[in-house]
C-alpha cells in the first residue's frame, strides 16, 4: 500500500515573487496621467472659439512630456536593477493611452475630421489604424522581451510608438506654429494623414532602430554630463515656445530616417553613435 505524497506548491523563491518597484513605475504612472490630460484636452478644445488651439498645444505638450516620462522610467529601472515584466506590461498599457489613442483623436479632431469632412469614415480609419498598429507593436516587443528572458535588446524592431506619437504631435505643433505666423499651411495639411499611414506601417516593420541602452549615465565623469544636461534643460525651458515646433519634429524625423540608413553604415560607426565610449571600454575590459 502507497501512501500518496504531499502536493507540493511552486518553490517559494525570490525569483517567482511579483516584483513592483515604486520610483520606476511613478514614471510610468506619470506617463499615463499626461496621456489621459491630453485626452482630457482634446475633448475640451472648442476648435470654432479663440482659445480652441490652446487647449490643442496643452495636449501637444502633454503628450510629448509623455514622451519624456517614458524614456525617464526604463532609464531609472535599468541604473538601479529595477528592471522587472510588471513594469514592462505596465509601461505598454500607458503607452497605448499616451502614444496611441491619445495622438491618434488629437490628428483626427485637428485635421483628418476637417480633411475627409465628405469621407469622415476615412479619418476614423486612419485614425484607428494607428492605434491598432501601436498595440501590435507594443504586443510584439512584450513577447520578444519574454522569450528572450530580459528586457530586449540593443535595438527595437519597428519603429517605437512614443517616438511615432511624438512625431504626430510635433507635426501638429508645427502646423500651428505655422499657421500661427499668418504663413499658408494649405495643402501641408493633407501630408499628415500620409505621415500617420506611414509611421502605422513602420511601427510593425521589421526596421531595427537603436534603443540608446547603453548609453552611460553613471559615468566616471559626472560632471561634464550633469551641467551639459542642466544647460540643455533650461534652455529648452526658456525658449521652448520657439524651439519646440522647430527642434521636436527635426529629432523625430532624424531619429526615423536612421532606421533606414543604420544597415548601411559600418559597425563601428554604428557603435560610436549608439554606444557611450566609456561604456564600450569597460566592455572591452571585461572581455579582457
Amino acid at each position: 500500500m502507497s501512501s500518496a505524497l504531499p502536493s507540493q506548491g511552486p518553490p517559494d523563491d525570490d525569483s517567482q515573487k511579483l516584483k513592483i518597484y515604486l520610483l520606476p513605475n511613478l514614471f510610468t504612472a506619470g506617463n499615463l496621467f499626461c496621456g489621459f490630460l491630453a485626452l482630457t484636452k482634446i475633448v475640451e478644445a472648442d476648435l470654432t472659439g479663440a482659445t480652441g488651439y490652446h487647449e490643442v498645444k496643452m495636449a501637444l505638450l502633454y503628450i510629448l512630456v509623455a514622451c519624456i516620462l517614458d524614456l525617464l522610467d526604463g532609464r531609472v529601472a535599468r541604473m538601479g536593477g529595477f528592471e522587472s515584466p510588471f513594469g514592462r506590461e505596465f509601461d505598454s498599457l500607458a503607452d497605448i493611452v499616451s502614444f496611441g489613442v491619445a495622438p491618434a483623436f488629437l490628428v483626427h479632431r485637428v485635421v483628418l475630421a476637417d480633411v475627409f469632412i465628405n469621407h469622415k469614415e476615412i479619418g476614423w480609419f486612419i485614425a484607428a489604424l494607428f492605434v491598432i498598429c501601436g498595440a501590435f507593436r507594443l504586443a510584439r516587443f512584450n513577447c520578444l522581451a519574454a522569450m528572450s528572458g530580459s528586457g530586449g535588446g540593443s535595438h527595437f524592431m519597428g519603429f517605437p510608438i512614443p517616438m511615432a506619437a511624438g512625431m504626430v504631435a510635433s507635426l501638429t505643433l508645427f502646423l500651428i506654429w505655422w499657421d500661427e505666423k499668418n504663413f499658408r499651411v494649405g495643402y501641408w495639411r493633407y501630408g499628415l494623414p500620409v505621415i500617420l499611414v506611414f509611421l502605422s506601417v513602420m511601427m510593425v516593420s521589421e526596421v531595427k532602430y537603436p534603443t540608446f541602452k547603453k548609453l552611460n549615465w553613471r559615468t566616471q565623469k559626472p560632471f561634464v554630463k550633469t551641467i551639459l544636461i542642466v544647460l540643455v534643460t533650461a534652455l529648452f525651458f526658456l525658449l521652448w515656445q520657439k524651439l519646440l515646433p522647430i527642434v521636436s519634429p527635426l529629432i523625430c524625423i532624424a531619429y526615423l530616417l536612421y532606421g533606414f540608413i543604420r544597415p548601411f553604415i559600418s559597425r563601428r560607426l554604428q557603435r560610436e553613435i549608439e554606444v557611450d565610449d566609456e561604456d564600450d571600454d569597460d566592455d572591452h575590459s571585461s572581455a579582457v
